[in-house]
């Protein structure tokens, strides 16, 4: 039954439990209390009518009737109200009559309350003599006034208690529901969330730990939602990149390939009709074959060049220092007036093969923005381990690629390739930074590798 209840149920159940118990205790003391009360009460009436008997008995027998007498103060105390005084002779029989009982009050307490809190009645015999004639004065106490008013004071308690404890519960289920009233929205807002609608929002409200749970599940659908749509724009910038790069290839394949293989045809076509021919030049022969080298030559870099850029060559099989060296090599033969400077920390060790892409990758990318918009004359190439680790604690390597070039425009954007650079490196766990100033341009990441 606990556990099929709401936490609202639980905190009401306990509540409603700990004011039953408190009343329960604050009745029970009372309970306990009202014993030695009476019994003090008894105590102290029977000492004060003793103590006053004991000085009307001591003048009794100078009295002109004394039998008389001592049946009037007899008759006197009995009308005391928590004491009877009955006047008994020699025999122990009464001479006065029994004190009548008391009015049935509907307020009276019950039997079981009485035999708990006075079982057994007090009584002390109080001897006297008449001119030598043996008697006695029997004081009882009778606390049934003082049990009543102890009894109506227990009732009254608990119903004043009572009342006191239901208005505190419906009170506290008020004060309760308030607070707890956000947990609903939270639920519901959770339930939103689940369904993917990151825009669902929850009022704070409620105690400040529930209102700081509210605006931290706000925040966290805000966060989730960015990372949707982040994650939208990355697959939509995917395929763009795809697109982008076939574009490029095709349009390399069109203006650079098939140039060459029109010349090959052309120099082919040639070379043929002068194989026709009676006599052919040996002039016009070698002339030709260079030709057709050279275009072939030209048509072998060609094709490098786009392996290159689809898939390293050589990466998985010389290693990362191998590969960016023929990286580099490449470079300074189409361009050797810019200085490659190239440095492999020997401390960088293992990094993976999807470390390595990723770290020739950047490579690749940075010089190649470098040799097409920065018009340096020198670039460095750093690779180091870093000391910051990723969240699942793997170490990093950091690549810088610095120039000298005239560096970015104020409010240039990064190029695609950049852009898609950064996004795979922040998938991997890794950051990248494009730092412009006057000395130049710094691409610096920092790509995760494979050793913990």
């Amino acid at each position: 039954m606990w556990q099929n209840l709401s936490l609202r149920g639980r905190i009401n159940l306990l509540l409603a439990l700990l004011l039953a118990l408190g009343l329960a205790v604050n009745i029970g003391r009372q309970v306990a209390e009202a014993g030695p009360r009476v019994q003090a009460e008894d105590q102290s009436v029977i000492r004060l009518a003793r103590e006053f008997i004991e000085m009307i008995v001591a003048d009794l027998n100078e009295a002109p009737d004394p039998d008389a007498r001592l049946n009037q103060i007899a008759r006197d105390l009995s009308r005391l109200r928590h004491v009877s005084i009955a006047l008994y002779d020699a025999g122990g029989n009464p001479l006065t009559p029994p004190r009548p009982d008391a009015d049935d009050d509907t307020r009276a307490p019950p039997a079981w309350f009485v035999s708990l809190v006075h079982p057994e009645q007090t009584a002390v015999s109080v001897p006297v003599s008449i001119h030598g004639k043996p008697g006695s004065l029997r004081i009882t106490a009778h606390p049934d006034d003082e049990i009543a008013e102890i009894w109506d004071g227990i009732v009254t308690q608990l119903e004043v208690g009572s009342v006191i404890a239901l208005a505190l519960f419906f009170l506290m289920m008020n004060v309760v529901g308030r607070a707890l009233a956000p947990l609903q929205s939270l639920a519901e807002v959770m339930g939103k969330l689940e369904g993917g609608q990151y825009e669902a929002r929850v009022a704070p409200g409620g105690a400040p730990e529930l209102a700081a749970i509210c605006t931290r599940l706000n925040h966290l659908a805000a966060t989730l939602g960015e990372a949707v749509e982040d994650k939208r724009r990355l697959a939509e910038r995917a395929v763009s990149l795809q697109d982008v790069e076939r574009k490029e290839i095709a349009r390399e394949l069109h203006d650079e390939f098939g140039p060459y293989l029109f010349s090959l045809r052309a120099h082919a076509s040639a070379l043929a009709k002068l194989a026709d021919g009676k006599a052919p030049s040996a002039e016009a022969v070698r002339k030709h074959g260079s030709a057709l080298l050279e275009q072939i030559n030209a048509l072998q870099q060609f094709t490098r060049r786009v392996l290159e850029r689809l898939r390293p060559v050589g990466l998985a099989e010389l290693g990362l220092g191998q590969a960016l060296e023929s990286l580099s090599r490449l470079w300074r033969e189409s361009h050797p007036e810019v200085a490659i400077e190239t440095t492999i920390s020997p401390q960088l060790g293992t990094t993976g093969e999807t470390a390595d892409l990723t770290i020739y990758r950047v490579v690749q990318e940075a010089l190649t923005n470098v040799f097409r918009h920065a018009g340096a004359t020198a670039v460095n190439v750093l690779i180091e381990p870093a000391e910051q680790l990723t969240r699942d604690g793997r170490l990093c390597a950091r690549v810088r690629v610095s120039d000298n070039g005239h560096g970015m425009e104020p409010g240039q954007k990064l190029g695609f390739g950049l852009v898609g650079m950064r996004e795979r490196i922040l998938a991997l766990g890794g950051t990248l930074n494009v730092v412009s100033g006057d000395g130049g341009v710094t691409v610096e990441a920092l790509v995760p590798t494979a050793a913990a």
